[in-house]
C-alpha cells in the first residue's frame, strides 16, 4: 500500500469515499432539516407525534445497516450494496416531493441506507494495513466530509423548503444523493479489493470477538445509546425551540431557522483540525480506555451545552433568547460530539475482525437506532416541559453516559482484565 499513489497524503480511494459520503449526507441531513417542519407547517401532523415520527424515521434509518452489513459481507460484496442503496435512496429522496408518497419514501430512504451505511465507511479501513499509522486518523477526515454535506444542505435545501416550497427542498436533497452515486462509480479503480465472500461465511465469524471485546463494544453501544437520546435533539426539539423561542433578528434580516442547521457541521469543520492535531502528539499513549475516557468527556461536554441552554432559558422566562446564545450551544456542543462519536465509530472499526468489517460497522448503526429511537420518545415530552426544564433533562440524560463510559474505561484495555 505504501507504493501506490496517494492524494494529500492518504489513498485516493479515501478521497473518492469521502466525496461520496459527503454528497450522501448532503441528502440526508438536508431532508432532515426539512422533514419536522415539514410534517407541523404542511402536512399539520401535531408535535408529539411529528417528534416520534421523526425518531422512528432516525431510528429505521439506523436499523436497517445491522441486515444490510451481513448482506454486504457475505451476499453483494461492499461495492454493489453501496451503488444499489444509493440507487433506492435517490429514488426515496425524490419520492419526498410528492405529498401521498411521504411514508412510502421514508422507507425506502431508509431501506437504501440499510445497504448503504455499513459499506462505505467500511472500505475506509481497507484502503489501509492494520498497522497503517495513518488508519486512525482516516475516520476523523471521513467525519469532516460527513459535515460538509451537513453544513451545506441546511443552507441550500432548507433554504429552498423555506422560501420555494417543501418539494424544492426535497428534491434538491434527490439531486445530492445521485452526485455522490456518480462519484462512487467514476472512483471505482481507487477503492480497495474485495475478499471472496465465501471467507467471511466460514471461520473468520467466530475469530476476533473474543469476551473482552463483546462486552465492551455491548457497554459503549449502550453508552452511546443514552447519549444520543440527548444528542439527536439537535434537528428535532432544538429545531424547533429555533422556530419559536428564538430571536432570529440580525438587524433587518431574519435568519432562516433551518440554516441553524448548518452550525453543527460547520464547527465540525473548523474544531477537527486542532483537535487531530492535538491527539496525533499524543497517540503513543493512547489505549482503548483513553478512548472511552475521551468519549465519557465528550458526552459531558454535550451535557454543559444542554446546561447553557437551560439556564439563558430560564433567564430569558417568555421572552424570545437571542440567537447567539443558540450559535454557543452548537459551538460547545459539537466540540463535545468530537470526543464521542468519530472515536466511538473508530474503536468499533479497529476491533472489527477480518471479512466482517461492514457487519461489526452495522452494530455501531444499532447503536445509533436504538438512541434515535430513545430520542423520539424524549422528544415527545417537549410539550409537556418547560424549555428550561427540558433542557435540563437533556443535560441530565448526557451527565449518565459521560458515568456510563467512564465506568467502562477502567476494564477497556485487555490489560486491566
Amino acid at each position: 500500500m505504501s507504493q501506490e499513489p496517494t492524494w494529500f497524503g492518504q489513498p485516493r480511494g479515501l478521497t473518492v469515499l469521502f466525496l461520496t459520503n459527503m454528497w450522501e449526507q448532503f441528502s440526508y441531513f438536508g431532508m432532515r432539516a426539512l422533514l419536522v417542519y415539514y410534517m407541523t407547517k404542511q402536512l399539520l401532523i401535531g408535535q408529539a407525534q411529528s417528534s416520534f415520527i421523526y425518531g422512528s424515521y432516525t431510528a429505521l434509518a439506523y436499523f436497517t445497516p445491522i441486515v444490510g452489513g451481513v448482506i454486504a459481507d457475505r451476499y453483494l460484496g461492499k461495492r454493489k450494496a453501496v451503488i444499489i442503496g444509493a440507487s433506492i435512496m435517490a429514488l426515496g429522496h425524490f419520492m419526498m416531493a410528492f405529498e401521498a408518497l411521504f411514508f412510502f419514501a421514508l422507507a425506502a430512504i431508509a431501506l437504501g441506507n440499510g445497504l448503504f451505511l455499513p459499506s462505505l465507511p467500511s472500505q475506509v479501513g481497507d484502503l489501509y494495513k492494520r498497522d497503517d499509522p495513518r488508519r486512525g486518523w482516516a475516520f476523523n477526515i471521513y467525519y469532516v466530509g460527513i459535515n460538509i454535506g451537513g453544513f451545506l444542505a441546511p443552507l441550500i435545501c432548507g433554504t429552498l423548503g423555506e422560501v420555494y416550497g417543501w418539494h424544492y427542498g426535497f428534491g434538491a436533497a434527490g439531486v445530492g444523493m445521485v452526485a455522490g452515486l456518480l462519484i462512487y462509480l467514476a472512483g471505482q479503480k481507487h477503492l480497495p479489493q474485495e475478499q471472496p465472500r465465501q471467507v467471511a461465511a466460514n471461520d473468520d465469524v467466530r475469530k476476533g470477538f473474543d469476551r473482552h471485546t463483546i462486552l465492551l463494544l455491548l457497554g459503549i453501544g449502550l453508552s452511546v445509546t443514552v447519549f444520543r437520546a440527548a444528542y439527536e435533539q439537535i434537528g428535532n426539539t432544538v429545531a424547533l425551540w429555533a422556530d419559536s423561542g428564538v430571536d432570529r433578528a440580525a438587524g433587518a434580516f431574519q435568519i432562516p431557522m433551518t440554516w441553524f442547521q448548518s452550525l453543527n457541521p460547520l464547527f465540525v469543520m473548523l474544531l477537527t483540525p486542532p483537535l487531530l492535531a492535538y491527539w496525533r502528539r499524543h497517540a503513543h499513549k493512547e489505549t482503548q480506555g483513553s478512548l472511552v475516557r475521551r468519549m465519557a468527556l465528550g458526552s459531558l461536554i454535550v451535557g454543559s451545552a444542554y446546561l447553557l441552554l437551560a439556564g439563558v432559558t430560564a433567564a430569558s422566562g417568555a421572552a424570545l433568547t437571542g440567537w447567539v446564545w443558540l450559535a454557543l450551544f452548537f459551538l460547545v456542543l459539537t466540540f463535545g460530539e468530537l470526543f464521542i462519536l468519530p472515536t466511538g465509530l473508530g474503536l468499533f472499526a479497529r476491533l472489527a475482525p477480518p471479512h466482517l468489517g461492514a457487519t461489526t460497522v452495522a452494530s455501531w448503526f444499532l447503536v445509533i437506532f436504538s438512541g434515535s429511537l430513545t430520542a423520539g420518545l424524549v422528544g415527545t415530552l417537549w410539550s409537556s416541559f418547560e424549555p428550561s426544564s427540558y433542557f435540563l433533562l437533556l443535560a441530565a440524560i448526557a451527565a449518565v453516559a459521560a458515568i456510563l463510559l467512564r465506568g467502562i474505561s477502567t476494564v477497556a484495555d485487555p490489560a486491566s482484565k
